[in-house]
């Protein structure tokens, strides 16, 4: 199963590149969106998907489940979370100010790469 999730991983992560580099700001967006989600499946997929019980000493347990990764989980979602509401709200605001989401056309002087 972990074979499995590493390959979804790589797809996502794939994925997630290409919206990043492309010119539309909202595909940008969409793109940090999803390597965070990336991210985290990585990070359970590193913490082992097994069956357990709870991490508390007792006497008859033999398996149990690392809780490390999904507080690591729990804290990145909320900063994921946090992170794309802002980039939202900044998104909005420099369509409003400028008209377009293009980034090409965000530049200052137009065509200067071009000389």
């Amino acid at each position: 199963m972990e074979i499995i999730m590493i390959f979804v991983c790589g797809i996502l992560t794939a994925i997630s590149v290409y919206l990043v580099l492309s010119k539309s700001l909202i595909r940008i967006v969409m793109g940090t969106t999803l390597i965070t989600h990336a991210s985290n499946l990585f990070l359970i997929t590193m913490g082992g998907l097994k069956h357990g019980e709870m991490p508390i000493y007792e006497k008859g347990i033999s398996q149990y489940v690392d809780p490390i990764p999904h507080a690591l989980i729990l804290t990145a979602i909320v900063i994921a979370f946090a992170t794309t509401a802002f980039f939202l709200v900044l998104a909005f605001r420099t369509y409003k100010e400028l008209g377009t989401d293009n980034v090409e056309q965000m530049k200052g002087v137009p065509n200067d790469d071009r000389n």
